[in-house]
């Protein structure tokens, strides 16, 4: 009479890539970049973005359960958006990176060389001097930087840079006095704010322009 054959043996769950010896996978977070106008335009929300997301994993995995949280930055920030929300949340690898850049800036404060435009402190450097910009004009400078390559008409920048309550709504007109004044204070880096014949002004990256932004993180959660 034949034996029965000796049955199988469990198979090894592979080991998650980069998990180090001594500790285990408990899950894992998949950052998602698009903001709610991109959404929008590809006919979708967040929200719906996110539950399609748990259904699927629901479906993929019923043991498993999820956590979503928005991350949040500041209005205009500008930059890959996977990477403004990997900031927020504070992932370790773009903190780590984030770091290196800031060590890199603070070398660069103490050996500096063209335009530093730093929208966390609200500072321009040329060559390692202070610009001295008035309040006004760092926000219009920093308007024009947070969207790089548009050209912004003079209405869009009234409206968005001067409040009803203002002692004084510029014109037009006085609008290009407000840029005179600014490009001066860029003194020989005074190009990087461009002007667009009949159109408006526009700020273009150079070599020589290093921006630094701030991220917030978010509490908020679906």
């Amino acid at each position: 009479m034949s034996s029965a054959p000796a049955p199988a043996p469990a198979p090894t769950a592979p080991r998650v890539r980069a998990v180090p010896e001594g500790t285990e996978a408990r899950g894992f977070v998949l950052y998602v970049g698009i903001d709610e106008a991109k959404a929008i335009a590809d006919g979708t929300s967040l929200h719906r973005v996110v539950e399609a997301l748990r259904r699927l994993t629901a479906e993929l995995a019923p043991s498993s359960e999820t956590y979503a949280a928005v991350a949040l930055a500041p209005e205009g920030a500008g930059g890959r958006d996977v990477d403004v929300v990997r900031l927020a949340l504070q992932d370790p690898a773009a903190l780590a990176k984030q770091r290196e850049q800031q060590h890199a800036g603070d070398d660069a404060d103490r050996h500096p060389n063209g335009v530093i435009i730093d929208i966390s402190r609200k500072r321009v450097l040329l060559d390692g001097e202070p610009a001295g910009l008035t309040y006004k004009e760092f926000e219009l400078l920093q308007y024009l930087v947070l969207r790089e390559g548009r050209t912004i008409d003079r209405h869009e920048l009234i409206d968005n840079l001067w409040a009803a309550a203002d002692d004084e709504i510029p014109s037009e007109r006085t609008i290009d006095v407000h840029v005179r004044r600014l490009r001066s204070k860029l003194a020989h880096y005074q190009d990087i704010v461009r002007t667009v014949r009949g159109s408006g002004y526009r700020f273009d990256r150079h070599a020589d322009v290093s921006i630094r932004q701030a991220s917030t993180p978010s509490p908020d959660v679906f």
